[in-house]
């Protein structure tokens, strides 16, 4: 199957949900930094791949405070290197941040930092794999491909676990 999305919207503004029919392939925002030029044919809800529905009803749910983790299949286009940093960022825990430095001793490549962090701005399935929990060393908000006002009321949803409303 070619690739299709679908657009929820949210008080984070629209999300750009990609699948490949099978997995999830992508979560966008509208403005979003890296974002593919081409998602392929727009879908309704109606219409959608069963895993596009499912990445939508646990975004919901996320968003609302109900959800702290996802069970979806996903399928992100990489690299080797980037593919081992989603996969760790994956093992971040729901309302933890790590640094940078952090995420690079994680992979076994203590000096590669600035090599995560390129890697983490390239991840194609925000807030499933949660990029928004890496942060500076010194715990500064730093770039988000979504940019970075949406990485802080991600953080904030997850500091206050539990409490609602940034779905719309």
């Amino acid at each position: 199957m070619t690739t299709v999305h679908l657009i929820i919207d949210s008080t984070l503004g629209p999300l750009r949900l990609a699948s490949d029919g099978e997995h999830l392939t992508g979560v966008y925002f509208a403005e979003h930094r890296h974002a593919p030029k081409d998602l392929g044919h727009q879908v309704e809800e109606a219409a959608a791949p069963a895993v596009l529905l499912a990445a939508a009803r646990q975004l919901r749910e996320y968003l609302a405070g109900e959800r702290t983790d996802f069970d979806l299949p996903v399928a992100a286009a990489g690299t080797d290197f980037q593919q081992r940093v989603w996969a760790v960022l994956r093992a971040i825990p729901y309302g933890q941040t790590w640094s940078y430095g952090d995420l690079a001793r994680a992979l076994g490549q203590p000096g590669a930092s600035r090599a995560v962090g390129l890697a983490n701005g390239r991840n194609p399935i925000s807030i499933v794999v949660p990029c928004h929990r890496v942060v500076g060393s010194s715990g500064a908000i730093t770039g988000y491909g979504g940019g970075v006002e949406r990485k802080q009321a991600l953080l904030d949803l997850e500091s206050r676990a539990g409490t609602p409303a940034l779905f719309g």
